[in-house]
């Protein structure tokens, strides 16, 4: 029996060595390297040199691009992460019902999620986002008559809402995920509310909402940090500009690291965006006690 439960316990540890050894060899060591590097002088050329947290104190107290690029990426992960996650709710909402055509609507919802920022995409939203695109056409419908010329992906005050609007078009997984959970929920508590004369309303603020709480936690948390790693759009629709208005911090620390072959500031850049995720992803969970309901 022992030698048995032996056999198969270094069979299951057989099984796991090639996730262990991807795990440490892409995941641990480069994170413990670069927390290194991020103590280094590294230019592209020439030696190392040991310095310290002179990388983190010239970016907290001298780097001016660091502050415009911070608040850029905060600014666009509170406004791109509610609407996602807001977004895609109300869409699952409606494609749970038994409607005509479903299927087909919840396959084409998802495609731009497999998409992503490719460069395809990127093409399609300066063509619709441009001063002569579709867009403007169709807003200049609604000023009757008055041409609308907003130069959304040049404008200071429009480039950010650009690419918050294609984030939030990008919303295909995070539905599938709340349309699983709806389609979870029991239909004989819904029953038992029509009895009792709840509107649909009040069914859904009442009875949806809380019983899926726990999938509104896990969707905020994973579109949140996916929107702190935001690299793609900025780089090949804005390119970070107008006036760094979109300089996301994942664009800054690459063009520290592979434009100005910075190994070590851009390391340190790395760590410092590590930590407001994870602050960011504690503050969401600290706060989930309070409107976030298990079944147990």
């Amino acid at each position: 029996m022992l030698k048995s439960l032996k056999k198969t316990n270094w069979t299951i540890y057989l099984m796991l060595l090639p996730w262990i050894f991807g795990f440490l060899v892409f995941k641990v060591y480069p994170i413990i390297v670069s927390f290194y590097y991020s103590l280094l002088e590294y230019p592209i050329l020439g030696d190392p040199t040991f310095i310290g947290l002179q990388n983190y104190i010239e970016i907290f107290t001298k780097d001016d691009t660091f502050t415009a690029s911070f608040f850029a990426t905060i600014k666009y992960v509170l406004i791109g992460t509610p609407a996602v996650v807001l977004v895609s709710f109300a869409v699952a909402a409606i494609l749970n019902f038994k409607l005509k055509g479903v299927n087909f609507f919840r396959t084409a919802y998802y495609i731009p999620s497999i998409l992503g920022g490719n460069v395809a995409v990127s093409i399609l939203w300066s063509m619709l986002f441009d001063v002569n695109g579709p867009v403007n056409t169709v807003l200049s419908v609604f000023t009757f008559g008055g041409d609308v010329a907003i130069n959304w992906t040049k404008d200071p005050q429009f480039a950010i809402f650009t690419l918050i609007i294609l984030k939030t078009w990008q919303f295909g997984s995070t539905m599938l995920i709340f349309l699983s959970a709806l389609q979870g929920v029991s239909k004989t508590v819904y029953e038992a509310a029509e009895m009792d004369g709840a509107s649909k309303i009040r069914q859904l603020f009442s009875i949806t909402v809380p019983i899926i709480t726990p999938v509104i936690l896990f969707n905020a948390v994973n579109v949140l940090v996916k929107a702190f790693q935001e690299f793609n759009s900025a780089y090949l629709i804005t390119k970070g500009g107008p006036n760094k208005t979109t300089y996301f911090l994942n664009l800054y620390i690459y063009d520290q690291a592979f434009q100005n072959g910075n190994y070590g500031y851009a390391s340190a850049l790395t760590w410092i965006l590590l930590v407001i995720i994870g602050i960011f992803t504690v503050i969401i969970f600290k706060s989930s006690n309070r409107w976030v309901f298990y079944n147990d």
